[in-house]
């Protein structure tokens, strides 16, 4: 079904369209585009594969006892840790360039209105991503180590394997990360009119009781790191209310 002409930005009304194999073309095309982005940014950060994993390993390893040493207790493991390391970071930081393809392959069957309101989404979702990713490792790190190390009981000496840590890691990562878009998943709920700004009001209680139990499922079994989860989620959600309830009054406005 063709959408309306005037909605639309650069349609031509001769414009037949595109065929479902060049559709398919395009998309291959996007996706090859996305997956060689990822290699030429992981090919030079893998030269310096240790550092980042020292790096990385810094908040653990500032609250381990004078001696302790974290540790790899696989054979392949100092080499495929921070393997995997460079090349989620190679993902992460490529976010941007891929969800740049996505854009191209999907804005021509957008209509002007959605390709305005698009835009800022897709930029603040990656800055709320990569801020989420930040929250965890400069707060919720630091807190976290330092109690589990000093919560070690007499005698045991806290030695970590760097692929435990890694995937602990990583987990927070991308628990911290996508809570930090609850605000975008707000407003989109708001601008697609699956519910509306008053019944996000009255569900309030319940969107605090299921931030905590999400905060409970994806953190460490700690009040500490649960909270750190649970009370941004909350705040992001308020904050996503907000800008849905601007949003609809400046659309009323127009």
């Amino acid at each position: 079904m063709t959408k309306p002409n005037d909605q639309t930005l650069g349609s031509d009304p001769n414009d037949p369209g595109q065929t479902l194999i060049e559709h398919l073309i395009e998309l291959r095309t996007r996706i090859l585009h996305s997956l060689a982005s990822v290699v030429i940014i992981f090919l030079p950060l893998f030269y310096f594969a240790n550092d980042l994993y020292s790096y990385i390993s810094e908040p653990l390893r500032t609250y381990l006892p004078e001696g302790a040493t974290m540790i790899a207790t696989e054979v392949a493991s100092p080499f495929l840790t921070p393997f995997k390391l460079t090349l989620v970071l190679a993902i992460f930081i490529a976010i941007p360039y891929i969800l740049h393809q996505l854009w191209s392959f999907i804005a021509p069957g957008l209509y002007s209105n959605e390709k305005r309101l698009a835009i800022p989404l897709l930029t603040s979702s990656v800055l709320l991503f990569y801020g989420g990713i930040a929250f965890a490792f400069y707060v919720v790190f630091p807190l976290i180590f330092g109690f589990f190390t000093s919560a070690a009981p007499a005698g045991v000496t806290v030695m970590t394997d760097i692929n435990r840590y890694l995937d602990f890691v990583l987990k927070l990562f991308f628990a911290f990360g996508l809570a930090f878009e609850i605000p975008i998943a707000t407003l989109l709920l708001v601008w697609t009119g699956a519910t509306t700004v008053e019944n996000l009001r009255k569900k309030r209680p319940y969107v605090v009781v299921g931030c905590f139990i999400v905060g409970m499922l994806l953190t460490p079994p700690d009040i500490i790191s649960q909270l750190l989860l649970a009370l941004p989620m909350w705040i992001l959600f308020e904050i996503g209310i907000l800008f849905a309830t601007l949003i609809r009054n400046r659309q009323e406005v127009e």
